[in-house]
């Protein structure tokens, strides 16, 4: 079996919070007293677009919640959505084993809209941690598309078995081995320490 060179991990799930999941949907619908129904059918027009960066998120915004005046500014209602993101403790110090082994290609590979994407690497000082983002909102598609692995493969100039990805949800895991990569279905920290072990992945555990 090939040696692993490169980890394309997910964020929002792995190592951070989800930015703007279901949970966060309804959270905001209740704090702001929207339409569950209304919100959730223009989310359903719009959210594609967003996280492939063909809309941003103000654009989002003023067609899912301020298509009519509200008691509440769009100011507000980002602040809500980008305090959503958190770091998981438990999990969040893997990646840095990781990359402080400085061993490893550390990429991205997640879903995420521009504007949130850059809050939570600035916000998580990602830089630190990750040599590229392959991100949704960059690459033009989403997981779990069969494309975006294939060409975050092609652009990390690396081949599928030397690679694991780390994913939250079993499908875009499922995915990532349908283009020949390892898959890591993400459940706890010390689940995703003994798998990576499994691969032969060393963490630096200083």
């Amino acid at each position: 079996m090939a040696e692993v060179t490169a980890l394309f991990w997910d964020l929002g799930g792995v190592v951070l919070t989800n930015g703007w999941d279901r949970t966060a949907r309804h959270a905001a619908v209740e704090k702001f007293g929207l339409n569950m129904a209304e919100f959730d059918e223009r989310h359903d027009a719009f959210f594609n677009g967003l996280e492939t960066g063909r809309i941003s998120l103000p654009e989002y915004l003023e067609r899912t919640v301020f298509y009519r005046e509200r008691a509440f500014t769009l100011d507000d209602f980002k602040k809500f959505v980008f305090d959503r993101s958190q770091i998981l403790p438990e999990s969040f110090p893997v990646l840095g084993e990781v990359a402080k082994t400085k061993k490893y290609f550390v990429a991205a590979l997640n879903n995420e809209s521009f504007e949130i994407n850059e809050y939570r690497i600035e916000t998580f000082n990602l830089r630190a941690y990750f040599n590229v983002f392959f991100s949704s909102c960059y690459m033009g598609l989403r997981k779990p598309e069969n494309e975006i692995y294939r060409r975050a493969l092609y652009m990390a100039h690396r081949k599928p078995a030397e690679c694991v990805f780390i994913d939250d949800r079993a499908l875009n895991v499922e995915s990532a081995k349908q283009v020949g990569m390892r898959g890591i279905h993400f459940q706890n920290a010390n689940q995703l320490r003994s798998e990576l072990a499994a691969h032969g992945v060393k963490l630096d555990a200083k």
